[in-house]
């Protein structure tokens, strides 16, 4: 499966548990390790585990192995691998002190997203 539809079985996932905030970057001049990185807010450390837990039933459904999950017990940051992509599920607070954007790049993947407000920008691929 490329890449493309990989990455759009994790953003309809995450879209489908009402995360916020969702940033995709293209991490293929940077590391050999994997290819994407999500990020995603969620509101809770409930719904940072739900978003997390959602993400991997939905990437195991269409056949992405999920190779490692890691922080649901505290829910303040979960980190899912998916090989090819990693997804971070953090909250607003642990998102903005550690500013995952600033070291993956500036700007994000152009991917078409819902819209979830009028601050929402739409992206298309």
């Amino acid at each position: 499966m490329n890449i493309q539809k990989q990455q759009r079985i994790v953003i309809d996932a995450l879209e489908d548990v009402k995360a916020q905030d969702i940033k995709v970057y293209n991490t293929t001049g940077l590391t050999g390790l994997f290819d994407r990185v999500i990020i995603a807010s969620g509101t809770s450390n409930r719904q940072t585990r739900a978003i997390a837990s959602h993400v991997a039933d939905q990437a195991k459904r269409r056949g992405i192995q999920v190779i490692a999950c890691e922080g649901e017990e505290s829910g303040e940051w979960v980190l899912i691998d998916l090989g090819d992509i990693v997804v971070h599920c953090m909250q607003p607070a642990i998102r903005a002190y550690y500013h995952l954007e600033e070291i993956w790049g500036a700007k994000p993947v152009r991917v078409k997203l819902l819209p979830q407000g009028p601050a929402q920008a739409a992206f298309e691929d």
